[in-house]
């Protein structure tokens, strides 16, 4: 089944993808132990796979949580990006949100990543700042011009209305 589903993530369509997946549900622990792997154009497909057919709160992820948080600096921006993904699905226990929080911040602060992990950095940021709203005044500071300026239009555009939200929160209190 291992092969099978190789095979699918390189030549197959996003629909075959998925309706793969739907009809073997079992290769779903299998697509997500390759998504924890290193291997060039299968892990990052595995974890886009993953992130788009998992639930919230996905308990059959739940067992790799602290696996995918160890491997997310290290992994290409792609990769990355539906790492965030499947962690944003995810309720986290507070050293979980605090390892998020200082990794979305690392992986934010590189400019020259592609936008697209930086905005799902940036959402790792808001996640942790719900529950944890004296977090807000350091991410307001992480939107310096500098930081946003390399953004893609339509991600700065979405940062700058997180920004504007937790400005007014901050002007109620």
């Amino acid at each position: 089944m291992e092969t099978q589903l190789k095979y699918v993530l390189v030549r197959r369509r996003k629909s075959e993808m998925l309706e793969f997946i739907s009809n073997h549900p079992e290769s779903f622990d299998q697509a997500l132990k390759l998504a924890l792997e290193n291997e060039e154009n299968l892990s990052w497909r595995a974890t886009w796979l993953v992130a788009g057919v998992m639930e919230k709160n996905d308990q059959r992820v739940r067992p790799f949580i602290q696996k995918i948080i160890t491997i997310l600096p290290d992994r290409d921006d792609g990769h990355q990006r539906e790492l965030l993904k499947i962690l944003l699905k995810m309720e986290l226990d507070e050293d979980f949100e605090s390892l998020l929080f200082d990794i979305s911040v690392t992986l934010w602060e590189q400019v020259r990543k592609q936008s697209s992990v930086r905005y799902y950095a940036f959402q790792g940021m808001m996640k942790v700042v719900e529950k944890y709203p004296e977090l807000k005044n350091e991410i307001i500071s992480l939107t310096q011009p500098h930081f946003v300026n390399a953004l893609s239009p339509g991600v700065r555009k979405s940062v700058y209305r997180n920004i504007t939200d937790l400005k007014s929160q901050n002007e109620i209190r």
